[in-house]
């Protein structure tokens, strides 16, 4: 198979997972108007885990799992703690107080603050560039959080927003110790939702949110298991392998805040707020900064 052949699979893989990606706000707002995002977790959790003992079923590698488990457990359970427990527990309870379409906004900052928690655990040094892509990125927060008051800095709802940022400290979190994971991808990621079970079944037994459930967001918890932690995350490593070129498949991912808005005014009648438009701008321009200044660097 050609190269271009190759190319080609890799940008429909990768448009599918963005595709799906633009979805999940969509389905976290829905989800949210019947579960706590506690119960979303919990259900979406195990959903994703069946999924992917299913693939590594398929693949022939339930022994090489098992093996892993073994030897990682203690990783296992601490990248566990951090993603998928911690992470969407912060990320769907921004969700909860925020509109939707500011809270995914906000959470495209994750790579943002990758490259600056990057300095202390990576040893890695900033670039002019790397400021610049920030001061847009964090204006744009600040112009979506205030819905453009700058001026008068008053938030439309300060801890929606905090827990929004807060989400990509924990997302970026994870990446950066992730670069020291040795376990296989799919392996990695399916120990880490078998061992974050344990731990959101006993935080939802704590806060009592066992015992009353809405049925009417079970099939909204059940998509965002299977397509947002599950069969998303197939599709862009099989995108990331068969590609030549990373960065012009990693350059689709500016398609799925756009697109997210969109589903968000048709399905869950979100009015698109010009803050919003405004303030996601300015977020993708920070984005493109850093992207461009990454391609400038790689290619030197």
């Amino acid at each position: 198979m050609s190269k271009l052949s190759n190319n080609s699979q890799a940008m429909l893989f990768g448009l599918g997972a963005v595709l799906l990606w633009s979805t999940v706000a969509t389905a976290f707002s829905l989800s949210l108007r019947h579960f706590s995002p506690t119960q979303l977790l919990l259900v979406a959790n195990m959903v994703s885990l069946l999924f992917l003992v299913s693939l590594i079923v398929y693949k022939g590698e339930i022994k090489p799992l098992m093996t892993v488990a073994k030897q990682t457990w203690k990783s296992s359970l601490f990248f566990g703690a951090i993603n998928p427990f911690l992470y969407y527990l912060i990320l769907l309870q921004a969700y909860n107080t925020l509109p939707a379409q500011e809270a995914q906004a906000i959470n495209y900052t994750w790579a943002i603050m990758l490259s600056f928690m990057a300095v202390p655990i990576l040893k890695q040094r900033l670039k002019p560039a790397d400021y610049l892509a920030a001061g847009a990125c964090y204006f744009g927060v600040l112009y979506i959080s205030t819905r453009g008051q700058i001026g008068s800095l008053e938030f439309s709802n300060a801890s929606g927003v905090a827990f929004a940022l807060f989400s990509t400290i924990i997302w970026a979190l994870y990446w950066l110790l992730n670069t020291k994971d040795k376990r296989p991808s799919l392996i990695g990621i399916t120990l880490n939702f078998a061992f974050a079970l344990p731990l959101i079944l006993i935080f939802a037994g704590v806060t009592g949110e066992l015992t009353q459930w809405d049925n009417n967001g079970l099939w909204g918890a059940i998509y965002i298991g299977l397509f947002e932690m599950g069969l998303s995350f197939v599709l862009w490593n099989k995108a990331m392998k068969l590609t030549t070129n990373a960065s012009q498949v990693a350059n689709l991912i500016f398609l799925s805040p756009l697109l997210s808005i969109i589903w968000l005014s048709q399905f869950a009648g979100e009015p698109i707020l010009n803050s919003t438009l405004i303030g996601l701008a300015c977020i993708l321009v920070g984005l493109f900064v850093q992207n461009v200044a990454k391609k400038t660097k790689q290619s030197t």
